[in-house]
């Protein structure tokens, strides 16, 4: 079983969009989306469910975009 982690890994403007666009590209093919985010390799099924976050609190807004799966084991 894999150990609890809980990251946030910043990234300039130009990463993050080829990032989003390598998801896009998956998620419009219907492929699995492979990503490594602080030194780990996240393999995310083609299965996941994807949302958005939208909170507004003490003078701050934030926007998460989310993908979701169960990890079968």
């Amino acid at each position: 079983m894999k150990k609890e982690r809980d990251v946030e890994k910043v990234y300039s403007n130009a990463e993050f969009a080829a990032k989003l666009r390598r998801l896009a590209d998956a998620v419009e093919t219907g492929d699995k989306f492979e990503i490594q985010i602080a030194g780990e390799r996240i393999y995310v099924p083609v299965r996941a469910s994807f949302s958005v976050e939208h909170e507004r609190e003490e003078g701050e807004e934030e926007i998460e975009f989310q993908i979701r799966w169960s990890r079968e084991e």
